[in-house]
């Protein structure tokens, strides 16, 4: 994808190749584990922010709003905490200007400017366009994290991490007399990125579709309130052990990320090997995407995946049942870094939201339209403003 090459030069995590590829991967998956992704502690994280999303949507009630910047502020500080050690006010300014940025990237590369710039990016280089806007974001998005890599620096004890970006750097201490070492500021720099972005806008905009659908088919949020209510109760917050306790939530949530596929293609992947594939012949090293959507809209494997039902994921009994064709987070090595940390967001925030609150819509539920804003880097759902009841 040319507008990310373009921004990271093969820094990162992402678009890595190779050994830097693998030295990175292994690196973050052990560092995030320190600090909880996996395990209880993140859970806790995620409930306390879920407890501070719930206090900002009971502010809301009586009057009507667009939950997109609450659900964001939610979601990337989870991440947050991990990678700078810290969580931001929901009415930060600094905080809320770079999740703009990153929402305002996320659109454009959605849109068709977006895809004309990864098929002709010398081309649109020379032409006027909201693409050049996506380097100016990411250029103050690098400002920022470089700011606080500097306060990392100036601030840390070698040996005794505070978060993803100290591990980091005691890394690049360790190895600063290695010539080929792949931990350099600037690979730094992106890998924080890759996990900023990756940890907030995808789950973010699966929340906010999500509400969309629910607000469309009340009939369904009725029903997961009402599993809630016999499984959890109103008193109790939901926890990840309940999940296999509540097939029908499950299921609902699984049909969602299938529905939306709020990522339609895969990141690039290369072949390791000469390959045949229906009579054509793909040689080692051929740059492969694969179309997530595709296996999600696949009738052999969904009913009618043109629509949305639950019963996809539920078998004769009700209980739930996956299916190999769901794959919101690509198959295989190069699989979203983050899938677990965002299926344990998915459903807490979800299942906490739907335990305090109904969901009420301005106007008609008939007129709800569920087809993407944008298309593109994500499907991004229209904007829309609802009303929350207390339960």
């Amino acid at each position: 994808m040319a507008v990310f090459q373009h921004f990271t030069r093969g820094n990162g995590i992402l678009f890595s190749n190779g050994p830097r590829w693998w030295t990175l991967r292994n690196f973050a998956l052990g560092a995030l584990k320190e600090f909880g992704l996996g395990t209880r502690t993140i859970e806790e994280r995620i409930l306390e922010e879920a407890a501070c999303l719930l206090g900002k949507f009971q502010a809301t009630i009586g009057a009507t709003f667009n939950p997109r910047r609450l659900l964001d502020n939610a979601v990337s500080n989870v991440i947050c905490s991990v990678v700078f050690g810290n969580r931001y006010g929901y009415e930060d300014p600094e905080f809320l200007r770079l999740l703009d940025l990153f929402h305002d990237n996320f659109r454009i590369m959605s849109s068709r400017w977006g895809e004309m710039y990864n098929i002709f990016p010398s081309l649109l280089e020379w032409l006027p366009g909201p693409h050049h806007r996506i380097f100016r974001n990411f250029m103050k998005l690098r400002v920022f994290i470089s700011e606080q890599i500097k306060w990392h620096q100036q601030t840390r004890q070698p040996g005794e991490p505070r978060d993803f970006i100290d591990c980091f750097l005691d890394q690049m201490s360790k190895e600063q007399e290695d010539p080929e070492s792949h931990f350099q500021e600037e690979t730094l720099v992106m890998t924080t990125h890759n996990l900023f972005f990756g940890g907030t806008e995808t789950t973010s905009t699966t929340l906010r579709y999500g509400l969309l659908i629910l607000l469309k088919y009340p009939e369904v949020a009725a029903k997961v309130q009402a599993e809630l209510d016999a499984v959890v109760g109103r008193t109790r917050t939901p926890r990840l052990e309940d999940c296999e306790h509540l097939p029908y939530t499950n299921a609902v949530l699984h049909e969602i990320q299938r529905f939306i596929s709020v990522l339609p293609l895969g990141l690039p992947r290369a072949l390791t090997r000469d390959t045949h594939l229906r009579g054509y012949f793909l040689p080692k090293g051929t740059f492969v995407i694969p179309v997530l959507k595709s296996s999600h809209q696949d009738p052999t494997q969904f009913k009618d995946p043109e629509c949305f039902n639950p019963t996809n994921f539920l078998d004769d009994k009700g209980k739930f049942q996956s299916n190999d064709a769901f794959m919101p987070f690509a198959p295989g090595k190069r699989m979203c870094l983050g899938a677990g940390l965002a299926r344990s967001e998915i459903f807490l925030f979800f299942t906490a939201i739907l335990q305090r609150f109904c969901l009420l819509p301005v106007g008609s539920r008939t007129d709800i339209n569920l087809t993407p804003q944008c298309t593109g880097l994500g499907n991004i759902p229209p904007a829309f403003q609802l009303r929350l009841v207390a339960r």
